[in-house]
């Protein structure tokens, strides 16, 4: 079974989510309204809708740094999550994870960044040598 996910979450305002979503992060402008705008978020549906965005707290952990939860994100293949990397150190993106590899030499090898969109929604991307080891233990 193939799917693409969907995910719709709030935005304060749809002209900065289109320069960070559209320009920073490069995704694809689909269907708007005067209240929402869809994207193609590295092939899967977000749907931005003018709102308040969901609270979050930094009480999850990921090595010493402790992370906004709740949050969502995506896995790459390691070329991709690179060229995205570069993309956002040029943006002059604050993270709040910079990127690095996390379990290097280990089953589940990783790269992982973490950053916030401009009205606070956090979201994770991690890279892979290949995409068939996210789930190794």
């Amino acid at each position: 079974m193939q799917s693409i996910f969907h995910l719709a979450f709030h935005v304060r305002d749809l002209d900065g989510a289109r320069r960070f979503y559209g320009d920073v992060l490069g995704c694809a402008e689909g269907r708007s309204t005067d209240t929402w705008v869809d994207f193609d978020f590295f092939g899967h549906q977000i749907s931005l809708h003018l709102g308040e965005p969901f609270a979050t707290a930094r009480t999850g952990r990921v090595g010493d740094v402790m992370v906004p939860m709740p949050h969502f994100g995506l896995a790459l293949a390691l070329p991709d999550w690179q060229a995205l990397a570069e993309r956002l150190e040029a943006a002059n993106t604050d993270f709040v994870l910079k990127p690095q590899v996390r379990f290097e030499g280990q089953p589940g090898e990783q790269w992982t960044m973490f950053f916030c969109d401009p009205f606070g929604n956090p979201i994770e991307v991690k890279g892979f040598r290949s995409l068939a080891t996210i789930y190794d233990k």
